[in-house]
């Protein structure tokens, strides 16, 4: 039962990530930024006080691994470890055939 809220928990939350990325600004102002030229914002500059909605996408990002991993171990404590060629079946090895003798047979 405690697995359908950590599905339910993760579903919310990839939306809200989803939503909290897309309402954010980007870093770079304009497309001399990227270049390397002198734009509004420094991409590596000092940046000011985290916003809000940087901190939610912060704790939304956190909150997604640990749902993520949680669910990981659970799938693999239910069904067990498996290989992605454990269905996959293997073809015959082909052996190469004796060679010939080279020295014909004695004749009496």
């Amino acid at each position: 039962m405690l697995i359908y809220l950590v599905y339910a928990v993760h579903i919310i939350i990839s939306l809200f990530l989803i939503v909290v990325v897309l309402l954010q600004s980007g870093s770079a102002g304009d497309i001399s930024a990227a270049f390397g030229g002198q734009g509004s914002q420094a991409a590596f500059g000092p940046r000011g006080a985290a916003t809000g909605l940087s901190r939610a996408t912060t704790a939304a990002a956190v909150i997604f691994m640990l749902t993520s991993v949680t669910l990981s171990i659970n799938a693999i404590k239910h069904t067990g470890p498996k290989s992605v060629l454990q269905g996959v079946k293997s073809s015959p090895v082909k052996t190469q055939p004796a060679p010939a003798p080279t020295t014909p047979p004695a004749q009496k």
